[in-house]
């Protein structure tokens, strides 16, 4: 007697659910394909892109695999230094510039020496349509910053910190009825602040050719100013949900002034003055400051006399006159506040400083 046939029941969904289940998943690029010529079978493959024919072609045996590739190259290219007629065939022109208003744009119509003079004509009334003299303003105001700051070394970070503080002013009309040449110069002694290169009253006087006392008063309005316009930008920060930032958003004026420490370096790098004797300069004024030896005394006169009384110790005399040149302060300022370091200079002298030998209180001249 024959067995009866049997059916094989299939473990799992149906085929059409099988089908649904795969549709319905997305669809993912397959990363692990690679493109291989079917006659070399070379693994890597050596596949050359001919975009002059449009052709993907194996570069072992010629065979041609695809066709009609995509060129995503430049249509051209351009040797802009080059170029003595003027013919730039690129399409775009300069990234905007945040420091000036507008979209920026809009479309210029050049006009090249030797061209008809209806080129000349629509170039003069495109200039006329498009000039905006708050523009004209920023850029005048700008070419004063960067030529101010080049002229005695300031980095290019100041003066771009400066050109957006002077920008902020103006948007805001902050400052109506100041020169402009003030509210450049509180700028720049702002930004000189905040960039941590920093520049005292003095020398920006001798920069700008504005009074000492008429920078004070500006940096003391662009302070008020920015705090104000922080604390406002900070409250609709946590009105809106937010947090602000901690170490202050935005600029702000209200930065550590000026110590002799800071200005010890720069006075020993213009006095040629070693490493060592740098570093024993600033240490002393920061215990000068901390001891209170030379309280009342500005941070010229304080960085002048620590200089002085360094190089001594150190064995690289400068006197009080040469000092005196890279300071901008009197040599009889410097002697002065040097007489009231002396006697305390077993306290503003670290000891390992003479214990090694870097430091001799012998060479210090007599008051």
């Amino acid at each position: 007697m024959a067995n009866p046939p049997t059916h094989v029941v299939p473990i799992g969904p149906p085929l059409g659910a099988t089908v649904a289940l795969k549709s319905q998943e997305p669809w993912v690029e397959n990363l692990s394909l690679n493109l291989m010529c079917r006659e070399c079978k070379e693994d890597p493959p050596n596949i050359v892109e001919d975009f002059s024919a449009g052709d993907t072609i194996c570069g072992s045996c010629g065979l041609v695999l695809g066709d009609r590739i995509v060129d995503t190259r430049s249509e051209w290219r351009t040797f802009t230094n080059d170029d003595q007629n003027n013919d730039d065939p690129s399409r775009v022109g300069d990234g905007a510039n945040p420091l000036l208003n507008g979209a920026q744009l809009q479309t210029d119509i050049a006009f090249v020496g030797g061209a008809s003079a209806k080129s000349r004509d629509l170039s003069r009334t495109q200039n006329k349509a498009t000039h905006d003299k708050s523009t004209k303003t920023l850029l005048a105001a700008y070419k004063e910053i960067g030529s101010l700051c080049d002229g005695i070394g300031i980095p290019k970070n100041v003066s771009d910190t400066a050109k957006h503080l002077f920008k902020i002013t103006v948007d805001e009309n902050a400052f109506r009825g100041k020169s402009q040449e003030t509210v450049i110069a509180g700028c720049i002694f702002i930004a000189c602040r905040q960039c941590k290169v920093p520049r005292t009253f003095r020398e920006i006087f001798d920069l700008t050719k504005v009074s000492k006392p008429e920078i004070g008063r500006v940096f003391k309005a662009l302070e008020k100013f920015f705090n104000g316009r922080n604390e406002k930008t900070n409250a609709a920060i946590v009105e809106a949900g937010g947090i602000p930032d901690p170490n202050g958003s935005g600029f702000n004026a209200a930065v550590e002034s000026t110590t002799p420490k800071d200005l010890c370096l720069r006075f020993c790098s213009q006095l040629n003055l070693s490493q060592k004797c740098t570093t024993l300069s600033q240490d002393i004024a920061i215990r000068a400051e901390t001891t209170g030896d030379l309280a009342g005394r500005s941070p010229i006169s304080t960085a002048a006399a620590c200089i002085y009384m360094a190089s001594y110790l150190a064995g690289e005399a400068r006197t009080a006159k040469d000092v005196s040149i890279v300071a901008g302060v009197s040599d009889g300022t410097i002697r002065n506040a040097f007489k009231l370091m002396l006697p305390n200079k077993e306290r503003l002298v670290k000891p390992e400083w003479i214990a090694d030998g870097r430091a001799d209180f012998k060479r210090l001249p007599v008051a």
